[in-house]
């Protein structure tokens, strides 16, 4: 009965040391209540961190994209590699449970004064096995579990990223082509505009510096055409590397064809940031401080192995039999730690500082997380409100270029005036394609900004 109340006593005093505890998140409730701003909180749709990357961006020459790159990035393959290494650390962390065995083959010849050698062997093994009692070993897996997390989660933070990455190329392709079809448009129009002058010129009615003008603008135009055309060809070679490819012509789709969700919300703050890679290595790396915490207390406990050893040998010490005989041996030892010249306090203070520091920093990953979320639903929201005014001005324009046109031909107006709603037209239009090219990275930043949804 002594024994039995010992063992509880024990057991309920390692327990309040604290050895055997397993990580519990910290109460964060005051970080998260309070992440997004009411404002942008508002929308009632179902939340952008519930859609996976192909529900998100529907475009199947895009996906044909992104799959290709998740097979062959190399950033991607390495951080693959990276899990497969953590998870062989936990692998050998849970073989630590287990006694090590080793074979311990021995022989020798010994002679004196020449006389016939003396032939001796042993043939034994042993093993080795250390008593989990007061938790390192236990500690010691949960910390390689969390760095296997931690691992995990940067693998995703890469494959995050990568399909942002993708995405965003592929959205600028569209972006540049829409730009560069209407930048040709406008070269065409300034050519119209300038055999105009020069028929007017002939006529008397426009002189040599207002068509130099035009002429000047005209190649202005085309120089704007060629740069454009220049910067498809280097997102496309940035796109090809991302694939792992040399540079080629990338098919796809147009920007006018492109459709996302009308609504998006915020959702439960901390549900929301569940899937960033970059909360969960933070989270990751506080489990590790914890239970690295753990095994600094374990460290004043004392370390209980017991080894044994069997084997067969004709060595019987002072005489040499054969056939040899059994050789059988078993030893228990016991290390207490006693100062250690201060190595173990000085071990957990520093232990229990880098647990507070990883708390700070898990904290901190909260409220980055939150203000980047912030910045994309504000920057969709304004994006949106502008395409719907400029939207409204290109409807506008194209009724002026209409009417002017009708007014040219009754001969109330001349061709100038007509040019001159065109160019306002056209340049309307660049304005709403940068504007829908900023609601897609709006969309783009938001899927990074909430770990990549269920990617």
């Amino acid at each position: 009965m002594k024994k039995i109340l010992f063992a509880l006593f024990a057991t309920c005093l390692l327990e309040g040391c604290g050895i055997y505890n397993k990580y519990k998140q910290p109460d964060l409730t005051a970080t998260t209540d309070s992440l997004f701003r009411e404002e942008l909180a508002a929308d009632t749709a179902s939340s952008l961190a519930e859609l996976s990357w192909k529900e998100l961006f529907a475009d199947p020459q895009l996906q044909d994209l992104i799959s290709q790159a998740l097979r062959t990035n190399t950033d991607l393959r390495i951080a693959r590699l990276k899990v497969k290494e953590a998870q062989a650390s936990l692998m050998s962390s849970k073989l630590a449970y287990l006694p090590s065995l080793q074979l311990d083959p021995e022989g020798s010849l010994s002679s004196f004064e020449r006389s016939k050698p003396a032939k001796t062997y042993t043939l034994g093994a042993s093993a080795s096995w250390e008593a989990d009692l007061f938790g390192k070993l236990t500690n010691a897996k949960r910390n390689a579990r969390a760095a296997l997390e931690e691992s995990d989660a940067y693998r995703q933070a890469v494959q995050t990223q990568l399909i942002a990455t993708v995405a965003e190329s592929y959205y600028t392709l569209l972006m540049l082509d829409e730009q560069a079809n209407v930048t040709a448009e406008t070269v065409e129009n300034w050519k119209e505009y300038v055999q105009t002058l020069y028929s007017l010129m002939k006529a008397g009615q426009a002189d040599r510096s207002t068509v130099s003008q035009a002429e000047a603008s005209r190649a202005d135009a085309a120089a704007s055409l060629l740069s454009l055309q220049q910067s498809i060809k280097e997102t496309e070679n940035s796109l090809s590397s991302l694939l792992g490819q040399t540079a080629r012509h990338i098919e796809r789709g147009s920007l006018s064809r492109q459709s996302f969700p009308q609504n998006l919300s915020t959702g439960v703050p901390l549900d929301l940031l569940a899937n960033r890679p970059d909360i969960r290595q933070a989270e990751a790396a506080l489990k590790q401080a914890f239970y690295t915490t753990n095994s600094a207390r374990a460290a004043f406990y004392p370390s209980i192995t017991l080894n044994g050893a069997a084997g067969w040998t004709n060595n019987g010490g002072t005489t040499i039999t054969n056939p040899g005989g059994w050789l059988l041996q078993a030893i228990g030892s016991l290390i207490q730690p006693l100062f250690n010249r201060g190595e173990n306090i000085a071990n957990l203070k520093i232990a229990k500082a880098q647990q507070e520091e990883a708390l700070l920093s898990f904290r901190q990953s909260l409220l980055d997380a939150g203000e980047e979320v912030n910045n994309a639903l504000s920057q969709w929201q304004t994006a949106r409100e502008r395409i719907r005014l400029n939207d409204e001005q290109v409807k506008h324009l194209q009724n002026t270029v209409h009417d002017t046109q009708l007014l040219m031909e009754h001969g109330t107006t001349n061709f100038l005036e007509v040019l001159t709603a065109r160019q306002s037209l056209l340049s309307a239009r660049l304005t709403l394609i940068a504007d829908r090219y900023d609601e897609i990275q709006s969309v783009i930043s938001l899927y990074h900004a909430l770990g990549g949804g269920n990617s």
